[in-house]
C-alpha cells in the first residue's frame, strides 16, 4: 500500500475529491502533529499509537458511526490505512480516550481550517460586505443531554440540568463557510454575552460581526465599535431610541442616524444606523455602527443579516448529519475529543460543497450539505468521484436544488436621496449602562 496519501486540497490543478482522497488529507496533516511523548512509569508500553487514535476517530466521523465501540472495531478488527489492526481490548480505547488531551485534535482543527479557507477565500458567489476584513455570524449551540451510564449521573431524572454536557460557542465565516474559532463551555445555562468578546477578539479589524438577539446589549455594540469591528443586528422590541439625522424616510422605510436608550439610566455610547423597511405586512429593522449609507446600503445590510442563518445550518450539519447529538460518553474529555473531530469533517464537508458549487456554477446552498454527508461514502464506495458525481447527476437526482431559503428583498434608496450628516455632528456621548456588566 502507498504509504505518501496525495494531499486533497494543494497548490496547482484541483485534485481528485474522493473520500479516500479526504481520508489522505487527513492522514497527511495527522502526520505533521508534534510525536507522542514516551510513556514513562511502569506499565507495558501503549499499543495503540496517538495517530492511529486520533485517524480512527476521524474516520468514524467521516464515515457515520456513531460509538466508542466502532471505533475500537475500526481498529481491532479492519486494517486502517497503512496502520496494523491492533490487539486492544474496548476497554483500552474507552480508557486512552476518556485520559487523551483534546490539544491535538484542536491544533489540527485550526490546520486544517487555514487551509481550507485558503482553497476558497472569498466563498462563491457576489462579494458579501466587501468593504470588511471578514463577515462572520457568532452563535451558541446546547449540547445533547447524556446518556446515564456513569455511576453519578443514573439516578438523576430525564430533566435534570446535569444531564446537559455544556454547550459550544463558534464564529463562522460566512463568505468561506468555515468556521474560525470554536470554544467549548461546560455551563449549559452560561448567558451568550460572556463568552461573545473573547470569541470575536481574534477577528482582523474592521470585520463584520452579525449576531442575533441574544447578544443584544448596548455594552456589546459599544465593545464592538471601540475595538474597531463592524457589527449588524436586528432591532429589539421595546428598545428605545432617539432618532439624531435622517438619511431617508418615507411611510415605513427609513434609514438615519439614532442613540440608543432614550433615559439616562440605560444609553450607548456612540450613535449607530437604524434602518427600516416593510415586507409584506412586516417591518423589518436592523441597526449597525457602519454610518456611511453608500458604504452599507439599506439592501445590503438586509442580505448580510439574512445570512445569519449560514450559522444555523452549519450546527445542523455538525449536531444532526454528522451525529454530535448522539454524544459517544458522558465523560467530558471523550465529548471534547467528539466534538473536534466532528468540526474537523465538517470543515472538509463545508468545503467540498464550494467545490462543487463552483463546478456546477450554482450557489452554494443548492447543494445539500444532507445529501452530501448521506450519499458521499456510497459513491466512494463504489469507487466514484463524489464531488464529480454530485456535478454530473447533481440536479437530476435533487442534490442540486433550489435553495428554500427565505430571500428578503429590501428596497434601494437612491444615493442622490441621501441627505448627509452635517458638518461637526457628535456621534459619542457619555454611556450608562443600568449597572450591566456586559
Amino acid at each position: 500500500m502507498d504509504n505518501a496519501p496525495r494531499p486533497l486540497f494543494s497548490e496547482g490543478p484541483p485534485p481528485s475529491s474522493t473520500l479516500a482522497d479526504v481520508e489522505a488529507f487527513l492522514l497527511d496533516l495527522l502526520r505533521r502533529m508534534p510525536p507522542e511523548s514516551p510513556r514513562t512509569g511502569p506499565g507495558r508500553p501503549r499499543i495503540l499509537p496517538a495517530l492511529a487514535l486520533w485517524a480512527g476517530l476521524l474516520v468514524c466521523v467521516l464515515r457515520g458511526f456513531s460509538s466508542q465501540l466502532a471505533l475500537w472495531r475500526l481498529l481491532h478488527d479492519r486494517q486502517l490505512w497503512y496502520f496494523p489492526r491492533f490487539s486492544v481490548s474496548d476497554q483500552a480505547v474507552y480508557k486512552r480516550l476518556a485520559q487523551a488531551s483534546p490539544a491535538p485534535l484542536e491544533a489540527l482543527f485550526h490546520q486544517v481550517s487555514s487551509l481550507l479557507a485558503a482553497r476558497h477565500p472569498d466563498g462563491t458567489g457576489p462579494p458579501l460586505a466587501p468593504f470588511a476584513a471578514a463577515v462572520v455570524a457568532v452563535d451558541e449551540t446546547t449540547l445533547d443531554k447524556v446518556a446515564r451510564h456513569l455511576p453519578q449521573l443514573r439516578g438523576l431524572p430525564t430533566r435534570d440540568a446535569r444531564l446537559l454536557p455544556g454547550k459550544a460557542g463558534g464564529v463562522f465565516d460566512l463568505r468561506t463557510q468555515q468556521w474560525r474559532t470554536v470554544q467549548f463551555i461546560p455551563d449549559a445555562h452560561q448567558n451568550e454575552k460572556v463568552l461573545a468578546r473573547e470569541l470575536v477578539a481574534s477577528l482582523p479589524a474592521e470585520s463584520l460581526v452579525v449576531a442575533d438577539l441574544g447578544y443584544f446589549g448596548f455594552p456589546w455594540f459599544d465593545w464592538l465599535t471601540d475595538h474597531h469591528y463592524w457589527w449588524v443586528s436586528r432591532l429589539r422590541a421595546k428598545t428605545s431610541y432617539t432618532v439624531i439625522h435622517t438619511y431617508y424616510h418615507q411611510g415605513a422605510l427609513f434609514d438615519g442616524l439614532v442613540w440608543l436608550g432614550a433615559y439616562r439610566a440605560d444609553r450607548a455610547a456612540h450613535a449607530v444606523r437604524l434602518v427600516c423597511f416593510p415586507q409584506g405586512a412586516t417591518v423589518r429593522r436592523y441597526l449597525t455602527n457602519v454610518l456611511d449609507p453608500q458604504q452599507f446600503p439599506l439592501a445590503a445590510i438586509a442580505r448580510v443579516y439574512a445570512r445569519r442563518w449560514d450559522i444555523e445550518m452549519a450546527i445542523l450539519l455538525v449536531k444532526r448529519h454528522l451525529g454530535l447529538h448522539l454524544l459517544w460518553s458522558a465523560k467530558p474529555a471523550v465529548i471534547h475529543l467528539q466534538l473536534w473531530a466532528v468540526l474537523i469533517i465538517a470543515q472538509v464537508l463545508q468545503a467540498l460543497r464550494l467545490e462543487i458549487a463552483a463546478q456546477a456554477e450554482c450557489d452554494p446552498f443548492e447543494v445539500s450539505l444532507a445529501l452530501l454527508v448521506e450519499y458521499a461514502p456510497r459513491y466512494a464506495a463504489q469507487g466514484c468521484d463524489p464531488v464529480q458525481a454530485f456535478v454530473e447527476s447533481g440536479r437530476a437526482l435533487g442534490f442540486i436544488r433550489p435553495s428554500r431559503r427565505i430571500m428578503i428583498r429590501a428596497p434601494v434608496i437612491p444615493p442622490e436621496h441621501l441627505i448627509p450628516v452635517p458638518p461637526g455632528f457628535s456621534l459619542t456621548r457619555t454611556p450608562r449602562y443600568a449597572g450591566k456588566s456586559r
